[in-house]
């Protein structure tokens, strides 16, 4: 019986540090993380595709802002659809022709994703992720005084919009997702985070303005599917602990307990390695594999040859 796995893609997947977001650039990044993948389809997995939005998403804000004088603006929700669904396309199509390359039968279908989270998430009384561009502190002051926008300092580059980062709840859409992998289909679903909504007293959803962390809907996602590996590839070969130090090390296979220590010890960076250890530990604590890896060794690391495996031993 075929394993399953979820694959969460890295934003180095489709857009890489300082690259121009031109559509050419980020459809040859996706293709070349499309044959890739079509490598694990060849070990006989069922697979399903979530990845990253940042950069995508945040050039629809701008757009928005920019021509909010000629075309009525669209709320964050409807943003982050925006970018999932044109995203979907590229890694659909792509996924598509690097599976006929390979002579593989397998499907491809994109799902538009919306992810539940709670209303009274703490998140939303902390709102601490910035998006779009980059402002004055007179604009900043402005935005806040007519949006209503929470605006914040920025690595020292300008005020930014900041918004709540609720937890995933539910990942809707799951139960067709399972008959899709059953019927021999790629699935990619759950970009960006998922689509935020959140469900009122009377049990009907709404979108609702926020970004949902991608490993932790990877996470959630893999979860609800039973999967028996979630993949998170980035742009290292492996996780490291005292990086950057001469007493570096490089983590190969680790146990959920090991991992917790060094998460505890604060090895991992918040803004960087820390929510994908976060995420791999709670993963990995069910009985299941939770990998981190580079994109170009993730056949290699499921195999048990490369990258960082958190194991429950």
């Amino acid at each position: 019986m075929a394993k399953r796995v979820v694959i969460a893609l890295g934003g180095n997947a489709i857009l890489r540090p300082n690259q121009e977001a031109t559509f050419d650039n980020q459809m040859h990044n996706i293709k070349m993380s499309a044959e890739l993948i079509a490598k694990i389809e060849k070990l006989d997995y069922e697979i399903v595709v979530t990845h990253g939005n940042g950069p995508q998403v945040g050039n629809i804000l701008r757009q928005n802002e920019e021509a909010k004088d000629v075309v009525p603006q669209m709320p964050l929700d409807v943003c982050s659809a925006e970018s999932q669904g044109f995203i979907g396309y590229m890694m659909e199509q792509s996924l598509k022709n690097a599976l006929h390359e390979e002579e593989l039968t397998s499907s491809v279908l994109t799902l538009l994703t919306q992810t539940e989270v709670s209303p009274d998430d703490p998140a939303f009384d902390n709102p601490t992720k910035p998006i779009g561009i980059f402002y004055s502190e007179e604009q900043a002051e402005q935005l806040s005084e007519d949006k209503g926008w929470i605006m914040m300092e920025d690595a020292g580059r300008g005020y930014r919009r900041v918004v709540p980062s609720p937890q995933p709840q539910k990942i809707h859409g799951v139960e067709s997702i399972l008959k899709l992998l059953k019927q021999n289909t790629i699935v990619i679903a759950g970009g960006g985070g998922g689509i935020p909504v959140v469900r009122n007293k009377i049990g009907q959803i709404s979108g609702i303005e926020a970004v949902i962390d991608k490993d932790r809907t990877g996470k959630k996602l893999a979860e609800q599917l039973d999967a028996d590996v979630f993949m998170m590839l980035t742009d290292v070969s492996n996780v490291y602990i005292n990086y950057g130090k001469p007493n570096q090390e490089k983590l190969e296979e680790i146990s959920v307990l090991k991992a917790k220590q060094y998460l505890d010890e604060g090895q991992f960076a918040d803004g960087s390695m820390g929510p994908k250890m976060e995420a791999a530990i709670d993963f990995a604590m069910q009985g299941k594999k939770a990998i981190i890896c580079s994109l170009d060794q993730a056949t290699e690391a499921l195999s048990g040859f490369a990258g960082t495996r958190i194991v429950n031993s």
